[in-house]
């Protein structure tokens, strides 16, 4: 019931109305009227801040797949121990599986293709999908050097490199990418410092927000 001019009261009908419908009303409404103004700015902040979040969890992944493939590479240099491989052959082992999965490129060959500087570590340099693909190769060459029984230098060394090309062969086989192909990354610690440098919060900044103000609410 609302109240009219005259002092009388009449019903009128209430509406319900969904988020989207609320976004469209308030995106095609009059910014001069403060309540519109209201709801464009918050909509837009909102907006802001799923970009934001978007990009932070792609950046999270990235630091979560790296993580794992620098433990996976420490595991698999146990498991070349084991399966007779020696100290001084450790980088001819390693180089073995990139070898495969890369058409012959060993680790350097493909810094330079990628024009990585030497100084730096290749994975630091892969995306997530290259990562992905090299903690695959180094899982499954050392899941099969246990289960092969493997105690020999040299054997150890082809069964990484021929893990490696049935790696490339499945890429190929789907379609993706070839490794060697694919783009150096952003470096691994600026993405790690980006992360840590945005903490959780309710309000943006001006650098976030770019240009936008104003108070988010909890939902």
């Amino acid at each position: 019931m609302v109240d009219l001019g005259s002092g009388s009261v009449r019903e009128v009908p209430d509406y319900n109305l969904s988020r989207f419908a609320c976004y469209l009303i308030a995106q095609n409404g009059d910014p001069r009227k403060p309540e519109i103004a209201n709801a464009q700015k918050y909509f837009a902040v909102q907006a802001r801040r799923q970009e934001i979040s978007t990009a932070i969890a792609a950046d999270l992944e990235r630091l979560e797949l790296r993580k794992q493939t620098a433990e996976e590479f420490k595991a698999l240099s146990g498991a070349a121990r084991n399966a007779g491989v020696h100290d001084r052959m450790f980088g001819v082992f390693h180089d073995a599986g990139y070898k495969g999965m890369y058409g012959g490129l060993g680790r350097d060959a493909i810094k330079k293709q990628k024009r990585i500087p030497e100084k730096e570590n290749l994975m630091d340099r892969m995306d997530t999908t290259e990562l992905a693909a090299n903690q695959f190769r180094m899982t499954q060459t050392r899941d099969k050097l246990a289960k092969d029984k493997v105690k020999d230098q040299q054997a150890a060394i082809r069964t990484h490199e021929n893990v490696g090309k049935e790696v490339r062969d499945a890429i190929k086989r789907i379609g993706g990418t070839l490794p060697e192909h694919l783009p150096p990354a952003e470096h691994i610690k600026q993405v790690e410092k980006r992360v840590k440098s945005i903490a959780p919060k309710l309000e943006l900044e001006e650098k976030d927000a770019k240009g936008l103000v104003g108070k988010l609410e909890k939902e």
